[in-house]
């Protein structure tokens, strides 16, 4: 009955350094939009294909791109009459006939012009800014799924589009708590071949579901296939 016993336990512990687990993309990105606006373009043929540098959407700015022209036109006017205005104030500032009340009223007419030009200057960066969030483009990443259609008018977190980095795939299995340990020193075998490849995390606090085991993860740089099942091994 011990022989029995101990061949049992000799071979859940050879068969609990097997695992299977599919290939996913290290980091998968959902883009949502931080504008609101029209869909004027969405590239619906880089669905299914890694861009190499393209747009991916893009959202009406022609309201935007006049608002920032008109802006940048007061904001030049503002400084044109800043400058004038402090070149006034310095020549009477040190004039004893100019009395205290008009120097402080033309010092007054200097940092309103100055607080002025401050918020037209946030106002051009915040509608760059706005302007550039409503082109989408992507390098070097696989676009997984179009979620809008042109002519549709999207808000602030509407989902736009999914993106994937194939640069690095994840292999991600559990492995028990007991155990955990003895794995970093281990060889990696990939579907029975033995590789160079190291543990990248083991996360140290136990899953919701597999109560008595760690998630290990362990990368692989440009791997030629995703979402195929692999045979990982600990020798």
């Amino acid at each position: 009955m011990k022989i029995l016993l101990s061949a049992f336990l000799l071979l859940c512990t050879v068969y609990a350094s097997e695992y299977y687990s599919k290939l996913e993309p290290y980091n998968t990105f959902i883009v949502k939009s931080s504008v609101s606006g029209k869909v004027e373009y969405t590239n619906l043929s880089s669905e299914g294909k890694v861009i190499k540098n393209g747009t991916i959407i893009k959202i009406d700015a022609q309201l935007d791109k006049i608002e920032l022209a008109h802006t940048k036109e007061k904001l030049q006017a503002l400084k044109d009459m800043y400058n004038i205005e402090e070149t006034n104030y310095n020549n009477i500032k040190d004039l004893t006939s100019k009395s205290l009340y008009e120097k402080d009223t033309q010092r007054t007419k200097v940092l309103n012009l100055k607080v002025q030009i401050a918020d037209l200057e946030i106002k051009v960066a915040t509608l760059e800014d706005r302007i550039a969030n409503k082109t989408l483009k992507e390098t070097d990443k696989y676009i997984h799924q179009i979620h809008v259609k042109v002519g549709e008018y999207v808000n602030s977190g509407t989902l736009l589009y999914t993106a994937m980095d194939f640069s690095m795939g994840k292999l991600e299995f559990f492995i028990p708590i007991s155990t955990a340990n003895d794995y970093q020193e281990k060889k990696i075998y990939i579907d029975g071949e033995e590789t160079d490849l190291k543990i990248n995390k083991i996360y140290s606090v136990a899953d919701e579901k597999h109560i008595s085991s760690y998630k290990c993860e362990i990368l692989i740089p440009n791997p030629e296939e995703f979402s195929r099942l692999y045979k990982i091994e600990f020798k």
